[in-house]
């Protein structure tokens, strides 16, 4: 009986991470098809009176899932392509102002956006992965600095931490937390997300765990990848 029960306890541990790596990605792929699949379903009505049989096929579930999925993609690349050039960025910098004239919608999306870009770039050239004392001075969390800032009562340097949670990383908390109390890791974003998804498995060999300045840390990156 207790081989039994380490057996199926191993057995858990094994499909534990299968499951969760196959709901996230259904997940996923369920958002991506239905965004396409109005697109799929337009194309097949168009195709009705010239090609019957082509827009039969489109309207099928089986060929449906592949051709919204291909379709969310191809979208997504071009919308990537096209940000990147100036038109777009002429086009995307329309929507947002657009955007900007729709109540709570303006919130939603705004604020979206900043966290996104927040993600791309480092805060006023520091590095963002920190250790921040929660929920407890005894206890530390890894988060990632969204921006900088000061305080506007006693000048204190403030920073916005957002702590992800485990394993799913889109949920998380929001900590404003004076810049001296962090712990400036030398870690990439990527880092941080393999270390939070795999629940601490995954991670670079050494991490800061005193409060070290930002400057020093990158001193210590750029000594350490000489």
């Amino acid at each position: 009986m207790e081989k039994f029960q380490r057996n199926i306890v191993a057995g858990l541990f094994v499909i534990i991470p299968i499951l969760i790596t196959v709901w996230i990605v259904r997940v996923v792929l369920d958002a991506l098809i239905e965004f396409g699949r109005p697109l799929v379903t337009t194309l097949a009505r168009t195709l009705q009176p010239t090609m019957p049989e082509l827009s039969e096929m489109l309207l099928t579930s089986q060929f449906q899932w592949v051709a919204a999925l291909l379709a969310t993609l191809l979208l997504l690349y071009c919308l990537g392509a096209l940000t990147t050039a100036m038109i777009g960025r002429r086009v995307l910098g329309a929507f947002d102002r657009l955007i900007a004239r729709i109540p709570f919608v303006k919130m939603v999306y705004g604020a979206t956006r900043k966290l996104m870009a927040s993600f791309q770039e480092a805060p006023a050239g520091d590095r963002r992965v920190v250790l921040i004392e929660f929920p407890s001075p005894e206890m530390k969390a890894l988060g990632l600095v969204t921006r900088t800032f000061r305080a506007a009562d006693t000048g204190q340097e403030l920073a916005a931490v957002y702590v992800p949670t485990t394993p799913n990383p889109t949920s998380g908390y929001m900590e404003i937390v004076p810049v001296e109390r962090l712990v400036w890791l030398d870690w990439t974003a990527n880092d941080a997300m393999n270390f939070i998804v795999s629940g601490g498995t995954l991670a670079p060999d050494t991490m800061n765990y005193a409060r070290t300045a930002p400057r020093e840390v990158a001193a210590r990156a750029t000594e350490t990848a000489s």
